[in-house]
């Protein structure tokens, strides 16, 4: 418990959690980095070491890395499908991030373990045409036809963990992360994912008595979503197994959008009036995680319930719009 742990990326939603769970089993030494100041930190801890910096850089990496036995990358430019879409270019430039981590991480001689974060958005696109898709097998991101962008980023950044493994020695692990949302994740600003952005398009119009709602695509199409709590512990489990190849780490608990409205409404206990933006960014048409490998190796797999945890979410996500903007307020 008192190795050095490095967490890339911890100011974010998933680094935060990650840190927050890593204090709480005990661990007393965290080096948490992000490129944010600690203001825009999601979670900061005073018992943690907290370093702002650039992991584009290769020096930054090689001090973040030093003398750190574990390291988890979850570092990226990212956010959901309107940033994606947008911001290709800037997605890609993570792959700087992990090219350095990698290096440095081997280079230091103490890394026992190299978690990498990443992501549904490398599957074949071809495989996600239909609402009515079938659950995603990890073989099926070859042949490769990943996300633009930031799913083929994502996609070669698996591929470089899995050559360090093979030629340096170093043990990395990959999870392909399905949709986290829970508290404390983004919520507006145009980051923010489905989940968080249904929570306050329906706190908003709550609030203020405009019951009309935007919805990009038909909302026909679908996804699975993970819970920030099952989504940490499946990382943990992870780093510490023998599972070599990239990973699926989601739920198989298959929503449409409309049906994730529905959630949100009935949480809220109003109707809206639904329009549909049909030129809005909105992903492939359909998502779902297949969960047999992760159950065979692991015996586990993430289990808490969509409704479950969007209560959770909309309660936190209502008192952060009530600061932000008090009761009968747009926003």
């Amino acid at each position: 418990m008192d190795k050095l742990i490095l967490v890339a990326g911890g100011g974010g939603f998933i680094g935060g959690a990650l840190v927050a769970k890593l204090r709480e089993l005990g661990h007393t030494r965290i080096r948490s980095v992000d490129i944010k100041p600690t203001s825009e930190w999601y979670q900061v801890f005073d018992d943690v070491e907290n370093v702002v910096a650039d992991l584009k850089e290769k020096a930054a990496c090689e001090a973040a890395c030093r003398d750190a036995h574990e390291v988890y990358n979850l570092a990226a430019d990212m956010g959901g499908m309107g940033f994606i879409e947008n911001n290709k270019a800037l997605c890609m430039l993570s792959v700087l991030i992990n090219t350095h981590l990698l290096q440095a991480a081997q280079q230091a001689g103490t890394v026992n373990r190299f978690f990498y974060a990443s992501s549904a958005c490398v599957y074949n696109a071809d495989k996600q045409t239909n609402e009515d898709v079938v659950a995603l097998k990890e073989e099926d991101a070859y042949p490769a036809m990943p996300e633009d962008g930031y799913g083929w980023e994502k996609l070669f950044c698996e591929r470089m963990c899995r050559h360090f493994r093979e030629d340096y020695g170093l043990t990395t692990r990959v999870a392909r992360f399905h949709n986290v949302y829970g508290p404390l994740g983004t919520w507006d600003g145009g980051r923010e994912k489905a989940p968080a952005a249904m929570c306050r398009k329906v706190i908003t119009a709550k609030e203020t008595g405009n019951h009309d709602m935007e919805i990009w695509g038909d909302g026909k199409q679908t996804r699975s979503f993970m819970y920030i709590d099952d989504c940490i512990e499946g990382i943990l489990k992870i780093t510490h197994s023998d599972i070599l190849e990239p990973i699926n780490l989601g739920s198989n608990e298959l929503v449409t959008i409309n049906g994730l409205v529905d959630i949100v409404e009935n949480i809220a206990d109003i109707k809206l009036d639904r329009h549909y933006k049909l030129d809005a960014p909105k992903g492939v048409n359909g998502r779902n995680s297949d969960n047999t490998m992760i159950k065979e190796l692991l015996g586990w797999e993430p289990g808490i319930r969509l409704a479950d945890g969007m209560k959770l979410t909309y309660d936190w996500i209502h008192g952060e719009y009530l600061k932000k903007h008090g009761s009968g307020v747009a926003g």
